[in-house]
């Protein structure tokens, strides 16, 4: 099971190389941002599903913090919807 703010990984390279991918958005889309070189993108959560290999770390895990493009869980903007 992932969450926001996980680092995750797929089952194929980024083209720059990097595997790795945190969870920025979930939804019906999933948006998510390679730890390489910060490239975002959005996918269907079920080709998400389908590519997702396991996840390497839980949000906010002291791990985490020592990759450059990682942003804390507290700083991702959940939008409130009043």
């Amino acid at each position: 099971m992932f969450h926001l703010a996980d680092v995750v990984q797929m089952k194929k390279n980024h083209a720059c190389g990097e595997n790795k991918w945190e969870i920025l958005r979930m939804g019906a889309d999933i948006r998510i941002k390679c730890m390489g070189c910060g490239h975002m993108i959005m996918m269907p959560r079920a080709d998400f599903n389908k590519k997702l290999k396991k996840v390497l770390h839980a949000a906010n895990d002291p791990v985490n913090s020592k990759l450059e493009h990682y942003v804390p869980k507290e700083d991702i903007a959940i939008p409130h919807f009043d």
